[in-house]
């Protein structure tokens, strides 16, 4: 069944609208939760093999040393993740050794506190990350816009080379936006922090986005040179029925694996395959039902114009 989707571009440019626009007021809102990546500090992740203590007996076992504001939360049946300031590996050792001594198993010393994870990061450190980390997202967007332009270069009629590029930056500004929004909104409710990994995942988001929005680009590019005659519009939408499918499988294929991680692959990337997920979700439907219906109706805005007196 052939699908008439720039025909209905008005729906799918409802649909990124509020989306949009709820992902815009959150980040003016509440912003990102920025991790110890970006903000400095340290992270302390516990396995208390015998049974997990209350938070408050870990607060008093820890009195008297110096980590500053202490934030405890639990992490799954038998885990505690504590955050507080930077630290040298002295005070880290020190933590280790209190929490042992004051949640011992008298009954089975072997049964002991382990350490899962540890990581702390001074401040010019997380705000020097922070900054790369933003310039490697704009570094990549141009040499995204570099590439598309030089690949449409042969593409003139009816369309300008260059609007393909425009429009596939538009779609990616789009997908950022909204996996950007998501997280601000899971971080004011649920507290999920953002760091190094979630701009990794921006950085694989762009990719993955891009080539898809070339692989429907593409497609209208060989149509062009074979049915100019016939409407722009059309051959966009044969275009993108052509390579729906393959666009889909590609995706699905992706997610299936992405949300097994979720599922199994532990606290430590859950944040970053949940952006991924969101991100594939996201850059798969602009590719298919946004960036094309945009270079049709800027294709159609501009013959209006020439046509006015």
């Amino acid at each position: 069944m052939k699908l008439n989707i720039i025909k209905n571009s008005k729906y799918f440019y409802l649909f990124s609208g509020t989306l949009l626009l709820i992902s815009l007021l959150s980040l003016i809102a509440w912003g990102l939760k920025p991790g110890i990546d970006f903000t400095g500090g340290s992270f302390l992740e516990l396995n208390f093999m015998a049974g997990r203590p209350a938070t408050g007996d870990i607060q008093k076992a820890l009195t008297g040393l110096d980590l500053g504001e202490l934030k405890i939360q639990e992490s799954g049946e038998k885990n505690i993740i504590l955050r507080f300031k930077h630290i040298d590996e002295e005070t880290h050792q020190k933590i280790i050794s209190q929490i042992r001594d004051n949640f011992k198993n008298e009954r089975d010393p072997a049964q002991v506190v382990q350490e899962e994870r540890f990581e702390s990061v001074g401040p010019i450190i997380g705000k020097e990350l922070r900054d790369r980390s933003w310039l490697a997202i704009f570094l990549a967007s141009i040499m995204i816009i570099g590439y598309i332009a030089y690949a449409f270069r042969k593409v003139s009629k009816p369309v300008a080379s260059w609007k393909f590029g425009v429009i596939a930056v538009v779609a990616l500004i789009h997908d950022i936006l909204i996996v950007t929004g998501t997280f601000s909104l899971l971080g004011h409710l649920a507290g999920v922090e953002v760091d190094s990994l979630f701009i990794t995942a921006l950085l694989t988001i762009l990719g993955f986005s891009v080539h898809d929005t070339i692989v429907v680009f593409d497609r209208t590019r060989e149509n062009l040179s074979k049915h100019y005659s016939f409407d722009f519009s059309q051959v966009v939408n044969d275009s993108i029925n052509q390579t729906l499918i393959r666009s889909i499988n590609t995706s699905v294929t992706i997610l299936l694996v992405l949300i097994t991680l979720y599922i199994f692959g532990g606290s430590t990337i859950s944040n970053f395959v949940l952006a991924l997920i969101v991100g594939i979700i996201i850059g798969t439907y602009s590719s298919i039902f946004v960036a094309s219906t945009l270079i049709v109706s800027w294709h159609n805005w501009s013959k209006r114009l020439k046509k006015k007196p």
